[in-house]
């Protein structure tokens, strides 16, 4: 009984690990034919190249510099780097990421398990992953805070308590207002006066 419990944990490791092989090859070859100015992702296995709008970045930039200020500058904070989340092929590069301070890579990559708060600034090409089975595999991941900025509806979402493979509770606020994450692991107090919307 032992024996086979033993084959069969292998033979899940070995499929997990072909998974990964081929998730990063197909990230590898993505990752070359991205042009300047685009960022890519594999969301359960489709993959999607975003241009990045000025409004885009301008809000990702108070994002980062909100967590600079709560947190100081040492705190684990990337943007645009691809960490694995649940769920079929998911090679996400979120637009801003908050880890634990005790993080550590794993095999050269962040591990989802260590996230504490993403955040995504909506894309109009891309806005459904954000909306859709991106906030599925986040909740799936238990990531505490989910906020979606969206500059079409000038809007934040924030997503929180997640159970079950989704967000239990909805904040929505809009640009101009403060959101309020001083209870969650992003531990600050978003100012949104200085989001763009997308034109």
């Amino acid at each position: 009984m032992t024996l086979v419990q033993t084959e069969d944990r292998i033979t899940m490791a070995d499929q997990e690990q072909d998974h990964d092989s081929d998730l990063d090859k197909i990230f590898e070859c993505v990752e070359r034919a991205t042009p300047d100015g685009f960022r890519s992702e594999i969301v359960e296995g489709y993959v999607y190249m975003s241009p990045q709008r000025e409004a885009h970045w301008r809000i990702i930039r108070r994002l980062v510099r909100a967590l600079e200020d709560a947190h100081g500058l040492d705190v684990l904070v990337l943007s645009d780097v691809r960490i694995d989340f649940p769920g079929e092929s998911n090679a996400f590069a979120p637009d801003v990421a908050k880890l634990r301070k005790d993080a550590e890579p794993v095999g050269g990559r962040w591990q989802y398990q260590d996230v504490e708060f993403v955040a995504e600034v909506i894309s109009r090409g891309t806005g459904q992953n954000d909306y859709g089975p991106k906030k599925a595999a986040y909740a799936s991941a238990e990531v505490p805070v989910y906020l979606v900025a969206d500059p079409y509806q000038r809007r934040c979402h924030v997503y929180t308590e997640p159970r079950d493979g989704e967000y239990r509770a909805e904040t929505i606020v809009e640009f101009g207002l403060d959101v309020d994450l001083s209870k969650t692991p992003a531990a600050l107090v978003l100012a949104t006066e200085d989001f763009p919307d997308q034109p």
